[in-house]
């Protein structure tokens, strides 16, 4: 196996370390179902490369929630929040540059995990991204892709976290396949094992059950597997880690140094699970490679992994010890423009997934670019002297643009509404939840009324400066689709000049055809800029230049 080897470059003013040459350390949080992980990592740029240089790991059960409510619980959370102060003071001690924490599956689920992250910004000043499954399953693919050379050839990922497993399809230049299930060794130990040693009645539910919930996305992943093409498959994260210990205890009497690369078979995977279930929890503990507080959930763990092998028809499972940690780390040096390599792809990763839920929903997408072109013009023209929103707002306010007319798929009536819906329950790679919360209310609010604190989806955006950037970035879209407002493209191009000693916003339209007046959209701009006159406290004009 070859290591990949990270071509770095420095675009921003943040990090002038790499524009010096020097190394520059990154922290990665994964608060998940089962445990608190934390990667620290070297950049190198002078190799280039990025090297490990601290790991932390905690056992906190966030995933033991409320059998009645489903919500966190106390005990959890302040588990969790005491854990998460372990990290950062490890992470001060390297005094990194940048620490960037996601959360998965239990937040996701929980009625209450949104208060928690709100929680942990609060006593911690800790932003946490929430992500998506599909988008878990595409970090995970990052940090695999960041230590091991494909060759080429397709492999087949899975990571069987506490809450949720991810089992994709992929390659060294594309991600063919990406799925996140409900079924975690934590999840499922919590809801159906109840007996210690476990019952064979309950095995056998369980089994049937997990089994159950797998063959939906592995029937829909195998169409993804050209004909005669040989797979290999490769296992992350702490279930299989701990499965590849004990049966390399078993096999050599001893753990491999590293374990990475370490391959396991199916058969030998039967034996040991035939083993565990006669075992209770203090007999499992004992076993050579088995860790004491994954002893509980380990059995629930193994028939997963065992499933999904027999599903897909793989005897044979290779661990790579990087995963969703390593993952975030890639994913925030695409995002920075700091990789170029064979990863440089990724960075394409918003358009393509925008782009693929657009073509879902029929957008019309002459319109909706028009739409977007306006908006980034005024967006440009407009930083910095009436508005200070980042590359990363700009990244939104494109992708809501693209799909702000998405909802007319269900009905033209209330069609921002829909559009509002579609884009929340959309899986769109490369954002985290926040994220795509602000794209969707951006698209909401396109038109009809102005963001208001009694709308439930303007509720959901937790920070005062989220609401503000939807606030804005809406109110310049507004102005973007009045300006197409026959959807011919009768406007070329729109220049915006501001005068901030008259608080005036000047609009200076050049139109297609010199022999059109446009007298549609410029009663348009006339109708929709008074949203925008009020959020920016400006007047707004309209020019035709021919």
């Amino acid at each position: 196996m070859a290591t990949s080897t990270y071509q770095l470059r420095a675009n921003s003013q943040q990090f002038k370390k790499f524009a010096q040459g020097e190394d520059c350390t990154l922290a990665a949080i994964d608060i998940g179902t089962n445990s608190i992980h934390m990667v620290i990592v070297k950049i190198q740029p002078s190799l280039p490369a990025f090297e490990i240089i601290a790991r932390e790991k905690d056992i906190v059960r966030l995933g033991h929630r409320d059998r009645h409510t489903g919500r966190l619980t106390d005990e959890a959370m302040e588990r969790s929040l005491k854990a998460l102060r372990r990290c950062q003071a490890l992470a001060n001690s390297f005094q990194v540059d940048s620490l960037v924490a996601v959360a998965t599956s239990a937040m996701r689920e929980a009625p209450n995990g949104r208060d928690f992250l709100q929680r942990i910004k609060t006593e911690l000043n800790l932003d946490v991204d929430l992500i998506s499954g599909q988008e878990e399953a595409r970090r995970i693919y990052l940090g695999v892709l960041s230590a091991v050379d494909f060759n080429q050839q397709p492999h087949l990922l899975i990571d069987i976290g506490g809450g949720s497993t991810e089992i994709s399809l992929v390659e060294t230049h594309e991600a063919r396949f990406l799925s996140s299930t409900k079924v975690g060794a934590v999840r499922l130990t919590q809801d159906f094992v109840s007996s210690d040693p476990i019952t064979d009645r309950e095995f056998i539910t369980l089994q049937a059950y997990i089994r159950g919930r797998l063959e939906r996305p592995i029937e829909e992943l195998r169409e993804y597997i050209k004909p005669g093409e040989a797979v290999k498959m490769i296992g992350t994260s702490g279930t299989i880690e701990t499965l590849a210990e004990m049966l390399a205890m078993a096999e050599l009497g001893s753990t491999p140094n590293p374990l990475h690369g370490y391959s396991f078979t199916l058969k030998n995977l039967d034996r040991l699970i035939k083993q565990m279930r006669k075992l209770d929890y203090e007999e499992r503990s004992d076993l050579p490679g088995m860790s004491e507080k994954r002893a509980e959930i380990i059995l629930a763990g193994a028939i997963i992994l065992r499933e999904a092998m027999d599903l897909l028809g793989v005897s044979e499972i290779m661990l790579c010890e990087r995963a969703l940690r390593e993952g975030v780390i890639v994913d925030w040096m695409l995002s920075h423009g700091f990789i170029e390599s064979r990863l440089s792809y990724q960075s394409s990763i918003r358009e393509r997934s925008i782009m693929a839920i657009a073509k879902k929903y029929r957008v019309n997408m002459d319109c909706c670019q028009r739409t977007a072109k306006f908006s980034l013009q005024i967006f440009d023209q407009l930083q910095g002297v009436l508005h200070n929103w980042d590359t990363e707002a700009r990244e939104m306010l494109w992708a809501a643009a693209i799909l702000h007319n998405c909802g007319l798929y269900i009905s033209h009536s209330a069609h921002h509404k829909h559009s509002y819906y579609l884009i929340r329950h959309a899986e769109l790679l490369g954002f985290n939840e926040t994220q795509v919360e602000i794209v969707a209310n951006l698209a909401r609010y396109h038109r009809k009324s102005k963001p208001k604190k009694k709308h439930t989806n303007y509720q959901n955006l937790i920070h005062k400066r989220q609401r503000q950037m939807v606030s804005e970035l809406s109110a310049i879209m507004r102005l973007a689709v009045a300006l197409d407002r026959r959807q011919i493209g009768a406007i070329a191009h729109v220049d915006s000049v501001y005068e901030p000693d008259q608080k005036h916003v000047t609009l200076k339209l050049i139109p297609t055809h010199s022999d059109d007046s446009c007298e549609l959209e410029l009663w348009s701009l006339q109708y929709k800029k008074a949203i925008f006159e009020e959020e920016f406290d400006v007047t707004v004009s309209a020019t035709l230049l021919i």
